[in-house]
């Protein structure tokens, strides 16, 4: 095949790509960085005649211009595998809703259990030589994505960065229907934020945990950013790489001289992720360098691979925490800010790999709009609030008051471990709310 010819062939404008899409599709939008641009605006100016398209797409860090029209959720309804800030706001208006998923298995859910989909548009790097089209920082679940797609349509950027991996980090121009070429826009860019006092303490407590050779996975967040900085400035030697969001961190780390996964029984010497979104520093460095692998969430979050990983180190955040050690991190109540993740399978997978450790971590408190301070501990989880992981998962919870592990303690032993990593002006309510529900007893050491 004549891959240029092939490509010369396929190349129309946005605005004939999208007359692909009907009324009632379901279509696809891609993930993160890679959610189309010249394509969405194209779709947006078709909104008249459009009703009741139903998209999918995960963390986006602009607001699509599909979702910017009049009367949108009568045109347009945007379903997400995983909030951002920017879907927070989409769905007080009642066109955007959040589609609950393990990450592990996203991949999966598209070849088997997703309604299908008409057409799928999303950003890509120019094309190789060998016809290729690299999914960027979004290998995700893409390929599934384009194994269920009736139509697929590749919105050309030259600004994407083209991410190396093993497999099903691609799509060739062979299964492809239309090439456009964009304005080539920037990516988005997601800056790190800024470390708080309590971020530095709960990112002090844990950094005496992680060994030399041992592999990371760090969320989104001031504190994996702040622990980022302290093993900079540690001894810490011959760290290796595997996660499902690659973070700015993780390339400050890299430029440190602190990864080399040399000690990786899995994909040694290689930075494995699913996707990654940061500054521009963060997809220059993923730009054909070998070093990093891109590849799928049924790959990367798989708890048999996780397991085979000596001396993996997960660390993620919790909304709030209550004294059976139910995990929340994704809900405010029934209000969705988040989502599931992949963090459940890293939590699992940690505790399964030799050595390997997970750590949930929150500040003891937050304060609401009033000003007035509030837990995050709280006696039971609020109505309607989401169990991300439940209480028997549960490895390392740590607060700046201090770090706990749980596992196989009894229910008055957890209750007093949590309390006594609560912030002081609360332990005295939390501690009687546990005798009410049976499950105080102080120990006596």
């Amino acid at each position: 095949m004549d891959y240029r010819a092939e490509y010369q062939k396929k190349l129309t404008t946005a605005d004939e790509a999208v007359k692909t899409v009907r009324s009632g599709d379901w279509i696809d939008f891609g993930c993160c960085v890679a959610t189309v641009d010249e394509l969405d605006k194209a779709l947006a100016a078709r909104w008249k005649e459009l009703t009741d398209v139903k998209v999918r797409g995960c963390f986006v860090i602009k607001k699509p211009a599909i979702m910017k029209v009049p009367d949108v959720k009568e045109h347009f309804t945007w379903n997400t595998w995983h909030m951002s800030s920017v879907e927070r706001k989409m769905v007080a208006d009642g066109s955007t809703f959040h589609s609950p998923m393990r990450y592990m298995e996203l991949p999966r859910y598209y070849r088997e259990n997703v309604e299908p989909i008409h057409v799928a548009m999303f950003q890509v790097s120019p094309m190789d030589a060998d016809g290729c089209f690299s999914f960027g920082p979004s290998t995700s679940h893409m390929a599934a994505v384009c194994e269920r797609s009736e139509i697929i349509i590749v919105e050309v950027n030259r600004n994407m960065p083209r991410c190396l991996g093993d497999k099903e980090h691609c799509v060739h121009i062979s299964q492809v229907d239309m090439v456009v070429e964009g304005e080539n826009p920037p990516l988005p860019q997601l800056s790190g934020i800024p470390a708080t006092d309590v971020d530095k303490a709960v990112a002090g407590l844990i950094i005496g945990d992680i060994p030399d050779g041992a592999c990371l996975q760090l969320g989104i967040g001031g504190m994996p950013n702040t622990l980022g900085s302290l093993i900079i400035q540690s001894d810490l030697k011959d760290l290796g790489v595997h996660t499902e969001m690659y973070v700015d961190s993780f390339v400050d780390m890299s430029m440190a001289g602190k990864i080399n996964g040399s000690k990786k029984s899995v994909n040694r010497f290689r930075q494995t992720y699913a996707f990654g979104a940061g500054t521009q520093k963060l997809y220059d460095f993923l730009h054909n360098n070998p070093e990093c692998m891109s590849a799928p969430s049924d790959y990367t979050n798989d708890v048999q691979v996780i397991a085979q990983i000596d001396n993996f180190i997960s660390i993620n955040n919790a909304v709030n925490v209550d004294l059976f050690g139910q995990v929340n991190a994704e809900s405010d109540g029934t209000k969705q800010i988040s989502g599931t993740g992949g963090q459940l399978d890293f939590m699992l997978g940690a505790y399964l790999s030799k050595g390997g450790k997970s750590f949930i971590c929150c500040s003891s408190t937050y304060k609401d709009k009033t000003g007035q301070l509030k837990s995050r501990i709280l006696p039971t989880l609020a109505p309607g609030s989401i169990v991300t992981d439940t209480r028997v998962c549960i490895q390392y919870l740590v607060t700046e008051f201090g770090k706990v592990n749980l596992k196989g303690c009894s229910t008055w032993e957890r209750a007093e471990r949590i309390i006594s990593i609560s912030h002081p002006d609360f332990r005295d309510r939390l501690i009687c709310e546990a005798e009410r529900m049976n499950i105080w007893r102080r120990s006596n050491k």
